[in-house]
């Protein structure tokens, strides 16, 4: 797999593919091109590096983090966090380290 080839493009859904999972990691290529989501409250640590395109993330009311390509974030467990924007041009490509 190559980590930049993308699949059709644009699409109304996240694209998520698990790369590597056992029972204490996972870790998830994310393909975002305007998505939004709900608010998390993962039960994990989450890793985030963006590889391509720009994002921002909202933590509560008051906090939003931008990310650009090459950022990295670390998302402690039960850290109630939400994608607030995603790019389409150029779309994002996210690598998740969920452990």
């Amino acid at each position: 797999m190559n980590i930049y080839k993308l699949p059709g493009l644009p699409s109304d859904d996240e694209e998520v593919a698990i790369l590597v999972q056992n029972d204490r990691v996972r870790i998830e290529r994310i393909i975002s091109t305007g998505q939004q989501s709900n608010w998390y409250d993962q039960e994990e640590t989450e890793y985030v590096i963006l590889l391509e395109g720009r994002a921002q993330l909202s933590f509560g009311e008051n906090q939003t983090i931008t990310l650009e390509k090459g950022d990295t974030l670390l998302i402690p467990p039960h850290q109630k966090h939400r994608v607030a924007y995603t790019s389409t041009d150029p779309p994002c490509i996210w690598l998740c380290v969920f452990y």
